[in-house]
Parts: C-alpha cells; structure tokens; sequence
C-alpha cells in the first residue's frame, strides 16, 4: 500500500519535466515570497487609503496620498532625518512645515478664504469658472490675520486643480513646492530642465500650466522666452532672492511669510484616484516631449515601491537622478515617504564622488539608471568603494556586462533590476537576482504574462479588448525571466533581416579596448533598410585596434548585423536622464564633411573597416563601395 502511495511522488517529477513545468518550479519559494511581500505592501496601502478617506476634511490627514502620508510621518517620527542635501539636513518635522508654508502661498493665489464655505470641494473641484479672490484667513492654524492676494503680474487666480510647472534641479525647495501644491489641491508638471524656446511652450502648453516657478540659474537662459511666457498669462514666481526681471516674484520669499500649520484637507483629497494629480514628461528622444497624466492612484502606489524591493524605514537611500523624472520624484521621494526612510538628494551624479558620499552619510540603497552603474565601473580603484554599507541597488537599464562587474567589484550587494513606463501600467521585479533579466512572468501573478517560451508576444485579444503598448520587446524565457530585447523604434531591418541593437552593443563591448558603445540604425542612398553604424568610445589608455575589432564582429554577429559605420567619439550623448540619444545620432549620419569625429566603413571586398574619407563616401553613393 505505501509503495502505492510513493509511485505518484516518484513519478511527479518526470511529469512535471514533460510538462515543462521544472523550470518554473524551480524558483517556486522566491515566487511564493515576492507574492506575499507585494499582498502585504498592497493591503498596507489599501489600509493608509481607507483612513485617510474617514479622516476630519479639515485635518491634514484627510487630504491627498502625499498630504496625509507627510502628516503622518511628521506625527511618527518626527525627528527622523527625511532629506539630505549637501550640508543641509531636514527632519520630517522640517519637511511637514515647509510645505506647509509652500502651500499658504500657492493657496494664496488660489484665493482661498480659509473656510469650507469658500466653494472649494477638493483637487479639481471647481471648474474654470468658479473662482473666487479672498483673503487667505489661517484658520487651521489657529492664527494670523487675512492679507490679501498678491497683485503684480496680471495673472489671473489660480483655479481649484489648475496647473503649476516647476523648472527647478533637483533640491529642496522643489519638494517644498510639489508637496506644497499637492496640499493647496493644485496639479504640478515637472518640466525637464534643459527645455528652453520651441519645446518649453510645447510643454506648458500641453499641460495647461497656469503657472510656472523657476530657479533663479536659468533666469538667463530663459530670458528670449520671457514675453512668449507673460503672452501665455502664467503666474512667474523665482525660487531663490536674486534679482529677477520684472513680473518675476520672490515665491520662498512669499513662502516664508506664512505661517507653516497645516492646511485642510478637503483642499487636496481628490474626488477618485483616477483623477490627473501630476504630470512627467517623457524625455523626448523621438521628438518633442510629451506629458504623462499621472493618476492619484499611482501616486498612492508608489509609496509601495521600495516595500516591494526589500528596504526598510531605517534605510538611507541614495538619489542622484532628476526629480523631473519618475524614477527620481515618484519612485525615488514617494517611495521613500512609504517606508519612512531618509533620501540622500544629488542635484548632479558624480561617478567620482559616489562612494565618499556613501560612505559619508551610510548609504545602505543606492537607485539608479541607465548608464550610472557603467561610469561607476570605469571609474579608477578608490578607497571608498570598499568598506561601505551599499547592500541594494535598485533601478532599470543595468546592462549583462555592467551587472557582473558591478557585484565583482562593490559587492556583496544586491541588484535589483525593475522595469517600468511613466505612462505605462505595469512594473515588473526582478527579485530573485538573475542576471540580465527584468522580471518573471511567474504563473501565480494573474495576467502577468508577456509572453510564452516558445516565443509569443501577444495574448489571444477577443473583439473589443483594448491593451496598452510599451514599444518595448520584451523575451520570456523557459523558467519564466523576462529580459528587454530592444525598443522596437531602435530595432531596424538591413539585408531583409531584423537588428537588434542591444545584441550588437553587448557584442561590441566584449572588446576591453571600447569603454561605450551606442548602436543605431543609418539611412543609406540606394539601400533598402538602415545600416548599422556604432558610436565608440575608447577605453583610457587604449587605441581602437580595427583588426580586432573586425575579426571579432565577424566572428560574434551575422553578416546582417555587423555595423557597417563606426564613428569614434570622446563621450556618447545621453538625455539629461541617462538614456543614448539613438534618434539624434541616425539624423547625423556618416557624411565626414558634416561631422568632425573620425568615421570609419566596413569594406565587404577587403575584409576590414577603413576610414571614410571623402573619396570612399563619394564611392559609396555611387554604388561602388560594397557594404
């Protein structure tokens, strides 16, 4: 009877094998645990939700994720060092007043009189045309007699729900200002920085902004955009006490004037989480930027994120990316303000300083993107990269190659790869460590499936479904890991046959003498297609060595594959957020007499990659240079 009962268990595993059902198995238990850490994370959000939904409306705890969850924060732990930058230091305590004050003095061009009466029902309850001009009465601190409304740049009152943009690098004062404006029930654009002229109008347009606040550093630059800016009827507040143009305010100075209790929180609960909260724009690699609504909803996820990837309250975490980005406001600030933790706030990364700041202030989390790691590797030995306290990186866009070098070099720590849209509705973690990929596609998620080992990238859609599409290709391997291929805008076609450009990229890096490689697809007379062409970077002391460079394309890529143009740079060009600017160098193309940095072409006939002089590119459009 008992050799009856053990011929199932014997046989299990060989029908689990045939079923190909191993593989998956296999990371059973890291599955089973990353479930119940992200059912814990959801249930705790779900609980924060629903208190804040039966709070007094007129305590700060009864407002939007961001206002209740700071209130909450500066009650707990007041004391805990929530921000550091450079040599300042802020308590969560410090935090809660500062946007405090922030908030008056947006409330203040709202027109809000201080009292339930006023008509304001929330973030984006009253429509365009229910504003009202009030003195702003302190009644929920208890004190201070009503002033009234700032006059000076002919704009119009702020709307319940309008639309402020903030131009400002990454530092204090832009947190003081977006929690600030979440508080006082208004939507918040963060504008990339580098935007000026054509695209900056795009943008504040595009959102609807009503209003913009600036650093007092750009003030120049900004200066051919000022009428353009006054023509749009925007409120033009400086953060900072330099001397400004005229109709450009002092707003930390108006800021400073208030008193810095709590606001109520009627002013910013939204009326459902769907509704618009904020907007990010996309960097713009293929064109003009474009904003991204970001619902209450994800915000309130976000508070989540570093939950799920395993860090605590006691964590210090290190971010040096923009705050106009998601991965630096949402995942970086909020996810921070969801375990209680303190955020070491770069305005700029320096690969050269990173592990004296670790070191300096006990760094234990460290979030990056795309490139950070790679310049972190390239770095000479340092003293300070040993000893330190890192045990978690987290963040997207961690290269095969980078990832082995990086654990050799800084570990033991651990790499957490995520992947993920501003726009998008799906994340993924790769939790258990593997290399290289991007998340699991695990069979205990519901409706986690990308795609199947066998190689399908859709779902079987019913008439009327709707799903959202990434541009991303994402492979799913036999035990369920997800790893990115490629973006399908960079993926380009040559000799009838698909190229991915990552493939040739981590080809190309193989070589020890190329510290950087940038791949893309070039428009060629008389071809169908786009060859490829490779932007280099050499690796100090090295020269670029083309015999070996060309032995070894032969001998790692197809034919197809292999980057008919090579162009040899002193650094590649990157967005202000870290990612290969693609689009830029296809549009630059091979012309030696419009560019100035050494270009080289693959000769077919002769076997090796020559320089492309002017003569060659002259054969080339003629059809005589085979390539």
């Amino acid at each position: 009877m008992a050799a009856l009962l053990l011929l199932p268990l014997l046989l299990l595993p060989l029908l689990l094998l045939k079923l190909r059902l191993w593989p998956q198995l296999r990371w059973l238990a890291s599955d089973l645990a990353f479930t119940v850490r992200a059912l814990r994370c959801k249930r705790a959000l779900r609980a924060r939700a629903l208190a804040a939904a039966a709070a007094d409306p007129e305590g700060p705890e009864g407002g939007c994720s961001l206002a209740w969850r700071l209130a909450q924060l500066a009650r707990q732990r007041p004391a805990h060092t929530f921000l550091i930058h450079g040599a300042q230091r802020f308590n969560y305590a410090e935090a809660e007043r500062q946007s405090n004050r922030a908030a008056r003095a947006f409330l203040r061009a709202r027109g809000w009189d201080g009292g339930p009466g006023s008509g304001d029902s929330g973030a984006g309850g009253a429509g365009e045309g229910e504003r009202t001009v009030h003195g702003v009465q302190h009644a929920a601190a208890g004190s201070g007699a009503a002033r009234p409304v700032r006059e000076g740049d002919g704009a119009a009152p702020l709307a319940p729900g309008a639309t402020v943009a903030l131009l400002l690098p990454a530092c204090p004062e832009f947190l003081w200002l977006w929690f600030g404006l979440a508080k006082a029930g208004l939507r918040v654009a963060f504008v990339p920085t580098a935007l000026r002229r054509g695209p900056l109008l795009h943008c504040l347009r595009s959102c609807g902004a009503r209003a913009l606040v600036l650093a007092p550093e750009f003030l120049e630059s900004l200066e051919p955009d000022l009428p353009a800016l006054r023509a749009m009827g925007l409120h033009l507040w400086a953060a900072g006490s330099e001397t400004h143009p005229a109709g450009i305010t002092d707003f930390l100075a108006e800021a400073s004037a208030e008193v810095d209790g709590p606001v109520p929180g009627y002013l910013s609960a939204p009326q459902n989480l769907m509704d618009t909260c904020l907007y990010i724009f996309t960097s713009g690699t293929t064109g003009l930027p474009k904003a991204a609504r970001i619902s209450h909803l994800k915000v309130l996820q976000c508070q989540g994120f570093y939950q799920l990837c395993g860090a605590h309250k006691e964590d210090v975490i290190y971010l040096t990316l923009p705050l106009y980005h998601m991965s630096g406001s949402l995942l970086g600030i909020v996810g921070c303000l969801g375990i209680g933790a303190t955020v070491v706030l770069k305005s700029k990364f320096s690969a050269g300083q990173f592990w004296e700041d670790c070191q300096q202030h006990g760094v234990t989390v460290f979030q990056y993107i795309g490139e950070l790691c790679r310049y972190l590797v390239n770095q000479p030995p340092n003293k300070a990269e040993h000893g330190h306290k890192v045990r978690l990186v987290v963040g997207s866009g961690l290269r095969p190659d980078t990832w082995e070098r990086f654990v050799r070099r800084f570990g033991p720590l651990q790499v957490l790869e995520t992947y993920g849209l501003t726009e998008g509705n799906v994340a993924t973690f790769n939790y258990t460590g593997q290399r290289g990929a991007v998340g699991r596609a695990s069979w205990l998620y519901k409706g986690s499936r990308f795609g199947t080992p066998r190689g399908s990238v859709w779902p079987h859609l019913q008439p009327g479904d709707v799903f959202f599409n990434t541009g991303d290709l994402l492979v799913c391997d036999d035990q369920g890991f997800l790893r990115f291929h490629d973006r399908t805008g960079d993926t380009f076609r040559w000799k009838g046959e698909n190229v991915a450009t990552t493939e040739v990229a981590e080809a190309l890096e193989a070589l020890d003498f190329l510290q950087e490689v940038n791949v893309y697809g070039v428009t060629v007379p008389g071809h169908e297609g786009r060859a490829g062409m490779a932007a280099l970077v050499l690796r100090p002391p090295h020269s670029l060595d083309l015999v070996q460079l060309y032995v070894h394309v032969s001998e790692n890529l197809p034919p197809y594959a292999r980057p008919r143009f090579l162009r040899l740079q002193e650094s590649l060009a990157t967005t202000e957020t870290f990612k290969q600017q693609k689009v830029r160098m296809a549009k630059e193309g091979f012309d030696p007499s419009a560019l100035s940095d050494p270009l080289y072409v693959l000769d077919q006939a002769g076997g090796a990659y020559l320089p492309l002089t002017p003569a060659r590119y002259s054969a080339l459009l003629a059809g005589d240079l085979r390539i």
